[in-house]
């Protein structure tokens, strides 16, 4: 259940993160208005909020979500871009999620 809980704190916090970065992309490179700007700060408040949730050690967590956010992200790449991943891009989220579990799953006497 920790496992589960865990993920899917990580799963949250990188789509507050990328949420919270591709909004002021969409103004500056799309043509967004200007007010997408104040849910891309609120987006981005609930993403360092989101950080202090997880009960590990500070460096340790955000080691290990970085190899969530790399997944997310070509999620986000194939969901809201419309690109569909390579096998590369898969392989890569594949190893950041195996790096992210061996850093947060692993047995620890204190």
């Amino acid at each position: 259940m920790f496992e589960l809980k865990t993920t899917l704190l990580f799963i949250a916090t990188a789509l507050a993160e990328i949420v919270g970065c591709y909004l002021p992309y969409l103004w500056l490179n799309k043509g967004a208005p200007v007010w997408v700007l104040a849910p891309a700060a609120a987006s981005l408040a609930m993403f360092v909020w989101l950080l202090t949730l997880h009960p590990a050690a500070a460096g340790r967590v955000y080691a290990a979500y970085g190899g969530v956010y790399v997944a997310v992200a070509i999620l986000w790449l194939w969901a809201v871009d419309g690109i569909r991943p390579t096998m590369w891009d898969l392989t890569g989220a594949g190893v950041a999620i195996a790096g992210m579990a061996i850093i947060l799953f692993a047995p620890r006497s204190a």
